[in-house]
């Protein structure tokens, strides 16, 4: 019954949204990395306003790291944590040269050796840029999967690995952004989309608070 609700689940995400991609704007794969470290605990909608102006005059791993840090934490002030960011952005850019000839190191690794790469940054580069079947989790996904019973783990990694055993071959590629925009979307931590909610049949949490069957 399990492995039939987890199907279920993501056939329907999938059916509501058959190619699910980040909303952050990035034209290379260096940029994306770049969006999703300055996306810790900020919007992507916040990120996106910010980062035109950045990859214009900094689109590259070379001229991002001729930038000094002060001129960096202009261009991004209206993000949140600006200051650290800007500092992790120019060192990881630096590295990314020193090390990789400008380009993203291909393992988790390498990459959450960059300054402001964690796990979760890492796991989403591996799967946007290198179609490799990490179920990143960040905190839409993590409230989403607890809430539909995927995963149970309080524990960031964990509920990772529990993700990346139950999810569907078939879904891995589209999982993080199949559960992120329904959290981003739907499943909201505040106010959640219940009475509008497709999964709201296979969710204690949604049925809980509909007071259904």
């Amino acid at each position: 019954m399990k492995k039939k609700k987890i199907k279920e689940i993501f056939e329907r995400l999938e059916a509501r949204n058959p190619n699910p991609q980040t909303e952050l704007i990035f034209d290379s794969p260096f940029q994306l990395l770049i969006a999703v470290i300055l996306s810790a605990q900020t919007t992507d909608k916040a990120v996106n306003k910010v980062t035109p102006e950045l990859f214009k005059i900094a689109p590259c791993a070379s001229s991002l790291a001729r930038l000094p840090v002060e001129k960096v934490e202009r261009i991004i002030s209206g993000i949140g944590l600006f200051k650290k960011k800007a500092q992790f952005i120019v060192k990881t850019s630096n590295l990314l040269i020193k090390r990789h000839g400008g380009d993203l190191p291909t393992s988790r690794e390498e990459l959450e050796d960059l300054p402001g790469v964690g796990h979760k940054t890492a796991g989403v580069v591996l799967n946007t840029i290198f179609q490799q079947s990490e179920v990143a989790v960040d905190t839409h996904v993590f409230r989403v999967s607890t809430r539909l019973d995927l995963a149970d783990a309080r524990n960031i990694k964990k509920l990772e690995n529990q993700l990346n055993t139950i999810v569907p071959n078939r879904y891995k590629l589209k999982a993080h952004n199949l559960l992120l925009l329904h959290g981003r979307y739907i499943c909201k931590a505040k106010n959640p989309s219940c009475g509008a909610c497709f999964l709201k049949d296979l969710c204690n949490f949604g049925k809980q608070r509909l007071m259904i069957n």
